[in-house]
This record gives C-alpha cells, structure tokens and sequence, in this order.
C-alpha cells in the first residue's frame, strides 16, 4: 500500500509538511517531504505557531526530502532532529547550500542563543545533507519487495527550488507521486519557468494563489515604477516586508532595470526632496562593510532614479543574495544576457547593504526625520518580526511613505492587518502596542514567487495524461476551493482537497 499524509498546509500556506509511505504487511517505510515552520493561524494536527514540536510518528522515516528554503518548509527541521529523525536530507545543489544559513537565522530567533549549540546543530544537518542535480534519480531505500526513488525538477520559485518526483513500488503496484513544493510564475525574473511533469498518477500540489492570476510583467513593473515615483516625488521611504530569499533578489533585479532605463529621468520638486533641516545625514557609502545611506549626490536639484537609494536592510538577504550572484549557472537565459552585457542586477551603485544592528537604528532614525527618497527591503515578509518591524513603528504614521506588499499574506499575521486595514486608515498591533496606518499600502501580485491560477493549471495540463488524483494544499481554503472547481472543469480525476 501506498499512502500520502499531510502534517501541515492544510489550513492554509504555511508548515508544509507532507509524507509518502510505503507499507507491506508489517513493513513501514516513509519519506517526509519538507518540514516547515507555521505562521499567523495556521496549524497542524497539534502543532502550530506557538507549539513547533513533531506531532507524529518518524521511526519509519528513512528520508527528508527538501523542495525549497523558505522557513514555512524548512523551519521545523531542527524540531525533526530533537524527536530523533536520524535519516539523509535530500535537496538540490543551491538548497544544499542555503540550508544552513536559513536555519542558523531560525535557530537563533526561535530555538536558542547558545552559538555552541547552533553550531553542532548545523554541523548535524550539514552532516546529512544528499544534494543532488535536477533531473537525476537517486534512490532513498530498495529492498526485493518495496522500493522509493526521488528525482529533483526546477520549480522556478526561488534559486534551488525543486518538485519532487517519487517512484514507488510496493510489491506488484508501482506509482509515480509528485509533490509540487512551491511553484514560480513563469514571467518571474532571474529563473527558468517550471516545465510539467512527464506524468503522474498522483499530484500534490500548492494553492497559494488557486483563486487569482497574477498581473503580466509589463503590468507589474509600471505599478512599480509608480510607487518608486512616489518616493522620489515626497522624499518618503517605500517600505518592502520581504523574504530574504527569492522575492528580494527578484525586485533588486527589477529595480536595478528601471534606474538603467530612466537614469537621469528627473521626477518630483525641490522642495520635496530636499532634507528636513533637523536631519544630520552624516552617513557616507561603506556598502563592502555592511552599508551606511549615501548623502545624496544633488540635494538642490530635483531628484532622479540615480538618485534612489536600494537598502537591503537584512544581513541574511544580503547573505543570499551574495548566494544568488554567485549561483549564475541557474540564472535564466534573460538574466545571463544582462550579465554577459556588463549590467549587475545584484550589485549596482545604488544599492546598500545594512549589517549591524546599530547601522540598522541609525538608518531608521535618519529615514524618519529626513526626506531622503529610498527603498528598502526588509524582513520578515509578513511583518511578524525582524527589522520591518522597527521600520513600521517610526514610519506607518507619516503619509509620505509607502508600505509595499509583494507577497502572501497570511491570516492572523501583521501584514495582513496592515494590508487590510491600512487602506481604510486603521491601525495595525506591534509588539503589543498600536500604531495608527497613515502611509500608502499598496499591492503588487505580480513579484510573488508563486504561481497564479492559470500557472498551476498549466501545469497539470501540460502533462500528456492527467493525474487520477490531485491533493490540493498550501492555500487559504477559498484559494483551494476555486482551484478545485477549475480542475473538476477541465480533468477527470479524483480532487481532494485533505484536512490533515
């Protein structure tokens, strides 16, 4: 018998968690493919946000098999280890690499402080790293009657990201299982579109945007360029909650493009844009050290894109995307042109990267008190922590600035209050105390790693034949239902959408 569970994504996108078994008579072998961390009001049979523990059996795991490294699929790993989970962890290549960065950062929030023990926890899990390249089958367990092989296939969602194909063989019954991971929207900049399975009896598969497509690459970066504008008009900062892998290298690529393009292109007034008399911006370019603001280079003139500052204001974004420049050979063909023409779409002059924590204070005060037009970048994506948080306070009252959401949202988390609320001028809870919404909040769909509804659909379809069951999960439950009404339109198969 061949069986597939689900141990989280299942109220809704976060937690990913899901398990192929294999059983013949007495005989249990499984894999577990991702283990990750909930967020907001998602939960698990019994674990959620608050209780991370392994609420399941693992002594019959033989493998962890790893899509990608956004914590909501990677966090609960060290969670794993403690319940005594002793097996490989199967990733691509750049996972391979990513992985232990992403939980360094997870452990140190949500686990521990001790460095002696962070460290044997990651010297643990770089241990039981397998990476291996895409497309190449490797076998997890064979034995005369039962036998699992896994192959790794880009899912262009982030660098490294992968769908798992699974070859199963039970006695007589053999099955090919996929599980999706999550998927990227094929106009999505720097990777190379997802391509269908070559088949599948059973499909697993992520609903984040189920009920929506996203807006076409032109659409998006107009509706960039246009929040951009308004800093540059105001002198206000745009404030982007992002995840420090995947969404933010994909918008420095974006906005690297709009300053080649438009340059010297002067926009707004003098008045403006010119420094608030109370501000000392006495910050000078130090972005090799880990960044301090640039003083403008014109600050009686009016201001052009060369005059926009790009601040990555995240020591772990800025690590992975040193990790992105440094992984060109899975870049798309777009991108390596770029490369090959002399362009940095990671690294231009108007970028700077914030390290230090006293660095980070500092560019929060003189932002407040200046009108120094900039972007920054800054985690976490859904604003339930990190160094967006401190942003949001000194800057969520003041109508010059901007708050742009490129990403999920999920239910119970900051950011989606935010972008509830801030359009109808609430007020959204931080660390326990109010903070009344008066800058901008805006949306753009389209730089979400994830695939739209037409995407997945695509997917499935560009299969020669049709899975006989499709598992959807990873979706807020209306996300889900609209997805599976569209499948239950075009495929003769059995949808599910499970509860565990």
């Amino acid at each position: 018998m061949i069986e597939v569970s689900h141990h989280g994504a299942t109220t809704g996108v976060t937690g990913s968690c899901h398990e192929l078994t294999l059983c013949l008579r007495a005989q249990k072998n499984g894999i577990l493919i991702d283990c990750g961390l909930f967020q907001g009001q998602d939960e698990g049979r019994g674990a959620s946000a608050s209780d991370l523990s392994i609420d399941f059996p693992i002594d019959h795991i033989q493998a962890l098999v790893v899509t990608h490294v956004h914590i909501d699929h990677v966090g609960r790993i060290p969670y794993l280890l403690a319940a005594g989970f002793d097996g490989p962890i199967i990733c691509s290549e750049p996972s391979a690499i990513m992985l232990p960065e992403i939980l360094e950062d997870a452990l140190k929030i949500g686990f521990t402080r001790d460095r002696q023990l962070i460290e044997r926890v990651l010297g643990l899990i770089r241990s039981r790293l397998v990476s291996l390249p895409y497309g190449q089958w490797h076998s997890v367990f064979a034995e005369d009657d039962c036998s699992l092989s896994v192959r790794l296939q880009r899912a262009g969602h982030i660098l490294g990201s992968a769908y798992v194909e699974c070859d199963a063989r039970v006695g007589e019954a053999e099955e090919r299982i996929v599980f999706s991971g999550d998927l990227g929207a094929p106009h999505a900049p720097l990777l190379p579109a997802p391509k269908s399975p070559e088949r599948a009896d059973r499909l697993v598969i992520e609903s984040t945007y189920g009920d929506k497509d996203h807006e076409d690459r032109e659409t998006r970066r107009y509706r960039l360029k246009a929040v951009l504008e308004h800093a540059l008009e105001d002198g206000g900062t745009v404030l982007v909650p992002a995840f420090s892998i995947g969404r933010t290298q994909e918008l420095l690529y974006e906005m690297e493009s709009l300053i080649h393009e438009f340059g010297d292109s002067a926009v707004g007034s003098v008045s403006d844009y010119a420094p608030h008399s109370g501000a000392n911006p006495t910050y000078e370019d130090d972005s090799e050290q880990g960044g301090r603001i640039r003083q403008s280079r014109n600050p009686t003139k009016k201001p052009t894109w060369n005059d926009l500052e790009i601040v990555v204001d995240s020591p772990l974004a800025a690590e992975f995307t040193r990790i992105y420049r440094d992984l060109k050979p899975y870049w798309d063909a777009e991108a390596t042109d770029l490369v090959h023409q002399g362009r940095h779409p990671l690294s231009f002059e108007q970028l700077t990267v914030i390290n230090s924590h006293e660095d980070h204070l500092n560019a929060v005060d003189y932002l407040t008190r200046s009108h120094r037009p900039c972007v920054v970048l800054a985690g976490s994506g859904m604003c339930a922590g990190g160094r967006v948080v401190n942003y949001l306070k000194a800057m969520l009252r003041d109508k010059r600035n901007d708050v742009l959401f490129v990403g999920y949202q999920a239910a119970g988390t900051p950011g989606r209050d935010i972008l509830t609320y801030g359009p109808r001028g609430g007020w959204v809870e931080l660390d326990d105390d109010r903070y009344d919404i008066r800058a901008r909040i805006h949306q753009v769909g389209g730089y979400s790693a994830h695939a739209g509804q037409s995407d997945l659909i695509r997917f499935v379809s560009g299969m020669p034949m049709p899975p006989r069951e499709i598992r959807i999960v990873h979706g807020d439950q209306h996300a889900k239902q609209a997805l599976k009404r569209c499948f239950q339109s075009r495929f003769v198969a059995d949808i599910i959408i499970p509860s565990d």
